[in-house]
């Protein structure tokens, strides 16, 4: 180590060429909010000079560019962009997102343990630097069947993992104002340490009684006002536009320079094609420069704020001593990344084939049983039936009541209302369990549309017009392995093969990207009004409506708000 540190402080001082200097640029500088003319030297994996001129054994041309430090992910979830840690990590990482903190909860919730060791495994392996957060909810819910079951004695043994940060979203707020035994043994193995947040629309005294557990984050906001009352208790807040859940927008308003150390961002959800099309944390950063967002506030709140947060204390600033994770701009409002550094490293193709493969996981974790048309009848009921509300842009949904037309004895569609079939079926292979009911909001006219992911516990979830493509939807998702499928009057007019625990696909993410913009296509030939379809099924199955209190736990109907797996 000392002679380490004797390398670091003969090239910060000059007295020896610097391994990189990035010459003729400017930084930004996150302290003081200005743009400062420098050399920036590296050694290894660190910065060691800035304000002041240095050689280097390689020295890189950037002028009339910007530094600024690498983007920081505070929150997200892999399987969520349909691909492999090491997938992403190549997709990713070029947008200058050198940090991801990401919880394996959906994974977890299929495989267990062994979902959360082969993403320990391959964070090892990625260029940019993978942090996780052990998935605190596995089950999410006793209401839906779920592949695995982590109780607190499985999670130990990765605390003091090198990747592990701490304790990840604790879904189950409704658990920690209730004192459930089973919450308040995770929390209490885990306080003092890092436990994320999850507690959409929580406020008052019951926050307070979800605050005092040592919950320091939340990425679940939706609009300013809850967001500042989380503020003010001593929350992080962290920013989330994701592909489904979009709240920069409504967030706006707080990403002020006074605020922006208690901010930060994430994507909760993205997947490979929204990345193409518009990016990932730059894509935010480009979007609240565009609409009157200080550069500063958003700069910190993508990095050193993010870095704080999380205790990630040797990142997010350009000064020496510093991980040397940079992005080098085209300029601050376009944000457009054209040279980036993870580690020290330049980012290039070649340095990804430097990486040593992981073996997939959860390669046969769909064993749900052979589905016919007949399964998805809904009996006649007296009165009102119950339909979710779908919200486009958000995860949450409504509980909505319709008188809907029947059949004989069995309740239909409703086109003309937008009210179709939703069906949940057990994939595990442990209770075969199925549930029926009605969504509106998808604009289907026709056919079906089915995917093995379903959070939080990863069901198959299905959507349609017609009982008989829904039913061969369901079981070409076996034939699979599981993912994504469309089916039109018979026939599969769209797929993607997600064999990975039925989350990931084995496949670049360019081929991913592809697919998924085929299956977009099919999806809007069946009249799918959604942007993100496939993404809006995936969380349809979630138990959340906008005016749940915590009081009303006890009485909620659940056949209205989430179907059982």
């Amino acid at each position: 180590m000392t002679a380490h540190l004797e390398r670091l402080i003969d090239q910060g001082t000059g007295r020896m060429p610097a391994d990189i200097v990035l010459k003729g640029g400017r930084f930004f500088d996150l302290v003081t909010g200005e743009l400062v003319a420098s050399d920036i030297a590296i050694c290894g994996d660190r910065i060691v000079g800035t304000c002041a001129d240095y050689e280097g054994r390689e020295e890189i041309d950037i002028s009339g560019k910007i530094v600024v430090p690498g983007f920081i992910d505070t929150h997200l979830h892999i399987e969520s962009s349909l691909v492999t840690p090491h997938e992403f990590d190549r997709c990713v990482l070029p947008y200058g997102v050198t940090t991801a903190i990401c919880d394996p909860h959906e994974i977890a919730n299929v495989l267990g343990t062994e979902g959360i060791e082969f993403f320990l495994d391959s964070a090892r392996e990625t260029i940019m630097d993978i942090r996780v957060q052990l998935s605190s909810c596995v089950p999410a819910t006793h209401l839906e069947t779920s592949g695995a079951d982590l109780p607190i004695e499985t999670l130990l043994p990765y605390r003091d993992h090198e990747k592990v940060i701490g304790l990840a979203e604790f879904m189950n707020f409704p658990g920690v104002i209730h004192k459930d035994p089973t919450c308040l043994a995770k929390l209490d193995a885990f306080y003092g340490d890092h436990i994320d947040g999850h507690a959409p629309l929580l406020r008052g005294r019951d926050l307070n009684g979800y605050l005092a557990a040592g919950i320091r984050t939340e990425h679940e906001c939706t609009t300013a006002e809850e967001a500042l009352e989380k503020i003010r208790k001593g929350m992080h807040i962290l920013v989330r536009e994701g592909s489904v859940s979009k709240d920069l927008a409504a967030l706006m308003p707080i990403i002020t320079e006074r605020l922006s150390p208690y901010l930060a961002l994430c994507t909760d959800d993205r997947n490979p094609l929204d990345i193409a099309e518009h990016g990932h944390l730059d894509h935010m950063i480009r979007t609240a420069i565009a609409s009157g967002v200080e550069p500063l506030a958003i700069y910190r709140a993508a990095s050193i704020s993010a870095a704080r947060a999380f205790g990630l204390s040797d990142r997010g600033l350009v000064a020496p001593g510093w991980r040397a994770d940079l992005v080098v701009l085209d300029n601050l409002e376009n944000c457009k990344a054209e040279i980036v550094f993870s580690g020290g490293r330049r980012v290039t193709d070649a340095l990804f084939s430097t990486r040593k493969p992981v073996e997939p996981v959860g390669l046969d974790s769909v064993k749900a049983r052979t589905i016919n048309a007949a399964d998805f009848g809904v009996p006649v009921a007296e009165g009102e039936t119950s339909v979710i509300g779908v919200m486009p842009g958000k995860i949450i949904t409504e509980h909505r009541r319709f008188r809907l037309p029947a059949q004989g004895n069995q309740t239909t569609v409703d086109l003309g209302r937008d009210i179709i079939k939703v069906a949940v079926i057990e994939r595990h292979g442990k209770n075969g369990n199925h549930a029926n009911g009605f969504v509106q909001g998808f604009g289907l006219k026709k056919g079906a549309i089915a995917s093995t992911v379903g959070h939080d516990s990863h069901n198959i979830c299905i959507v349609g017009v017609s009982e008989d493509d829904m039913a061969q939807a369901a079981n070409r998702l076996s034939e699979i392995k599981g993912g994504f499928v469309v089916v039109e009057d018979g026939k599969v007019t769209g797929e993607i093969a997600l064999p990975v625990a039925g989350l990931m696909s084995l496949e670049p993410y360019e081929s991913v990207r592809d697919t998924l913009h085929h299956l977009r296509q099919a999806a809007f030939a069946l009249g799918s009004t959604l942007e993100e379809p496939f993404l809006q099924l995936a969380f349809l199955p979630l138990p959340v409506i906008p005016h749940l209190k915590i009081s009303d736990m006890g009485m909620v109907d659940v056949d209205a708000f989430r179907l059982l797996g």
